[in-house]
């Protein structure tokens, strides 16, 4: 391991190993480092910051620092601030919310998006449907990935607004589907919505050259803290496509109530309902600079070289038998791919061993993982090999609240309907991958009925 990533490990995330901890949930959220959460209180503890919708001296010092975090956010992805702009959101389930609620969907409007998207981008299809738009997924194929991209988005009308959207990096499988499909979907006509979520933690995404109308990210999935921060990062000529029927606190110029009208803000401000997380945001702009002293490329290598040894030790693993004891979703190689891996147990019979079990057993040992769907059913589809018909069919009987998954693989014929998610992060090591490939060891030889 680069030495730089062993004293990081020291200084910034000791909590881990003195607690005997292994963190393998990087896709759900990032580790803080520790210097992040203690400057940024100190400077608390020194400032006085007031809401930053009035002129007094505690209120222009908040604006000071959400206007600093706005240019050190359009720095950090090499965005021109003459073409980009950023919109302040709680997550980035809110950045992806703004523009499904904004788009101008119409009749004559084509809304295309990959079947492997985190239901935050799912969720748009339903706005779109409303207008009248015609919605239809991508299709991946067992590896996870889209093989005829520009055949499944043929068809739009360019008089009409279209818009594509898919994830830079899948947070199912850890796919990573091309940047160059952003100048693809441009040229035939669609505006296009990148889930970048998943990706800029450990990736470096440069929008001086790849260019989306519009990108959402979590801050907290980058570093940590503060955890209700995203942004929605927008071409300026996109964000003005955008219509709001709603307006707030902070969104508008000037309202009245005698004369029904009101004065919107044409940029960020727009969107920004409410006043700001003023006290969080300047945190932003220095979890930036933290990840910026490290290197993206260096990050991006570091949880390279971690996936390429857990996903070696993976495929190793096998029963006395010599059956195989994983099953892979996704790329088994690191070409293609962040440091995300989805994958199930088998039994030496090649059964799946319920993900839950090796959830509980992973707890057990102290090591954070994830398991379900992961908020993708797209994706989980596709690994999972769900027949469409047989799964409609389990959905409208099973459909309310008790529905559960355990219930829909039964009624499926205990096909699986969930996985177990290891995802990698900066503050990983290989001894984090050691002990989880260790605990997956221990179910050799097991039945999927024990």
């Amino acid at each position: 391991m680069d030495r730089t990533f062993r004293e990081l490990r020291e200084r910034e995330f000791a909590r881990l190993d003195a607690g005997g901890h292994v963190y393998l949930d990087h896709t759900g959220a990032a580790l803080y480092p520790e210097s992040l959460v203690r400057d940024h209180g100190e400077r608390l503890l020194r400032a006085v910051l007031g809401n930053p919708h009035s002129r007094n001296p505690a209120s222009r010092l908040s604006t000071e620092l959400v206007r600093d975090a706005r240019a050190k956010v359009l720095a950090f992805f090499h965005a021109d601030p003459a073409e980009y702009e950023v919109v302040f959101t709680a997550n980035a389930t809110g950045a992806l919310k703004l523009v499904g609620e904004g788009y101008p969907f119409g009749p004559r409007s084509s809304f295309r998006l990959t079947a492997d998207n985190h239901n935050s981008v799912n969720g748009i299809r339903e706005y779109a449907a409303s207008r009248g738009a015609d919605v239809r997924y991508i299709r991946i194929g067992t590896d996870l990935r889209v093989a005829d991209l520009e055949a499944q988005l043929e068809g739009a009308d360019p008089g009409a607004p279209n818009l594509f959207a898919y994830p830079a990096q899948s947070n199912f499988s850890g796919v990573k589907h091309p940047l160059e499909w952003i100048e693809t979907a441009r040229g035939m006509g669609y505006d296009v919505l990148l889930d970048a979520a998943a990706y800029v933690p450990t990736n470096p995404l440069r929008l001086d050259q790849v260019k989306p109308d519009f990108a959402a990210v979590s801050f907290y999935k980058m570093f940590g803290f503060p955890t209700g921060v995203g942004a929605l990062i927008a071409r300026r000529v996109a964000l003005e496509k955008l219509h709001r029927t709603w307006f707030s606190g902070g969104t508008v110029r000037f309202a009245s109530a005698q004369n029904l009208v009101h004065i919107p803000y044409r940029d960020a401000a727009a969107f920004e309902d409410g006043t700001v997380d003023f006290l969080s945001i300047p945190a932003v702009a220095a979890g930036l600079a933290f990840l910026e002293s490290l290197g993206m490329e260096r990050i991006q290598a570091h949880v390279t070289e971690l996936t390429a040894l857990l996903l070696n030790e993976l495929l190793a693993l096998e029963h006395p038998n010599g059956a195989p004891l994983v099953r892979i979703y996704g790329p088994c190689t690191t070409e293609g791919r962040g440091g995300t891996v989805a994958l199930n147990l088998l039994d030496p019979n090649g059964t799946v061993i319920d993900c839950r079990l090796v959830e509980q057993a992973a707890a057990d040992a102290n090591i954070s993982i994830r398991t379900g769907y992961f908020c993708n059913p797209g994706a989980a589809e596709a690994s999972f090999e769900l027949p469409e018909d047989e799964a409609r069919r389990c959905f409208e009987e099973l459909a309310g609240d008790t529905f559960t998954l355990k219930q829909f693989s039964v009624c499926l014929n205990d096909r699986p309907v969930g996985a177990v998610r290891a995802s990698l992060g900066l503050s990983s090591n290989e001894a984090d991958v050691q002990r989880f490939v260790e605990l997956l060891r221990g179910f050799a030889g097991r039945r999927a009925a024990a």
